[in-house]
């Protein structure tokens, strides 16, 4: 096992990797080590709760939602690579610095219903070519192909860094000793078959009829025409259901439903699909939306939202048959 460090990595790493890239990750970095230390603080550093109010999505923040969020607005702003940088807790996009290589989104806190019960959360980001000296929204308009990098972050019994730049999938764990993130894994692969889903049954009234097909004949297990028994995963935190899939495979589902016909997704797809999408393809997976590519989207507003089913090549293949 490598003892190479994250900055040691970033400094050795040539091809799709520049200087100035690898500065801002590093940033990134820096804001989750602070996110973490916070985390393993809990109760005694005061940011367990509700903080009482809403952000753009209309979901109820808290408190360690709004401190995460203003780490990474911290770091980024001042960053001489970052041009502007878009947070799933903000409206707008924020300027930073003109002639700034990169564009930043990120989801600053997933999962967070689960910080109060002491579950798994996260930190999910993605990295754009800045097309301007000085970013408009227009700007951030780039399907997930143009990604130079994605990654997350995983708070949980060790904190772990996945990261890509697209020549496959790297993983990183914190080092609490060191204060570093560590290579401890390199080329991740997903198997094209698997015997575990993640899905919240609890929305299974509203899902369209190929999804309802699809796990049905899941459920029957080997008694049905898969002849094999499946087990359920469900974490309500896409960082934890991703990181499971890139560790020992599956497929995950937050599938478009009819609970709310004018949202055509619970995800956002800027801060949470395309990055997850591009982790899933570099470790061998597939990430549809069940009719298309995800990374093939071209988005229209920095808070889209999209139908997610990603991972195992075989089972992602059959579910978007079914569509």
């Amino acid at each position: 096992m490598s003892n190479t460090t994250l900055s040691q990595y970033l400094q050795q790493k040539t091809g799709t990797l520049t200087p100035e890239l690898a500065s801002v990750i590093d940033a990134i970095a820096q804001c989750c080590k602070v996110i973490d230390y916070n985390l393993q603080q809990g109760a005694i550093a005061g940011i367990l709760g509700s903080a009482e109010h809403e952000n753009v999505q209309g979901e109820t923040q808290k408190k360690l939602d709004i401190f995460s969020n203003q780490q990474f607005i911290d770091a980024l702003q001042k960053h001489p690579n970052v041009g502007a940088f878009a947070s799933e807790e903000l409206e707008e996009f924020t300027p930073a610095q003109e002639n700034g290589e990169y564009l930043v989104l990120f989801d600053p806190l997933d999962g967070s219903s689960n910080i109060d019960i002491n579950m798994c959360v996260g930190t999910i980001f993605s990295v754009l070519p800045a097309k301007k000296s000085i970013p408009d929204l227009e700007d951030f308009m780039q399907p997930g192909t143009s990604q130079v990098a994605a990654g997350y972050v995983m708070y949980g019994p060790s904190t772990m860094l996945a990261l890509t730049f697209g020549d496959g999938v790297i993983l990183f764990t914190y080092d609490i000793d060191l204060k570093e993130f560590v290579v401890t894994q390199e080329n991740l692969t997903i198997p094209a078959q698997t015997q575990e889903f993640a899905i919240n049954a609890s929305n299974q009234r509203h899902w369209e009829e190929p999804v309802k097909r699809y796990i049905d004949e899941l459920l029957e297990g080997k008694t049905g025409i898969r002849g094999k028994d499946f087990n359920m995963r469900w974490i309500a935190c896409m960082v934890g259901d991703i990181h499971r899939i890139l560790s020992r495979g599956g497929i995950f589902m937050y599938p478009y439903d009819l609970k709310n016909p004018e949202k055509p997704g619970r995800l956002r797809l800027m801060y949470e699909a395309n990055p997850m999408s591009m982790l899933i393809e570099q470790a061998g997976g597939i990430a549809s939306t069940g009719r298309m590519r995800i990374m093939d989207v071209v988005p229209t507003g920095l808070h889209q939202r999209v139908p997610v089913i990603l991972g195992a090549k075989d089972e992602v293949n059959l579910v978007e048959s079914y569509h």
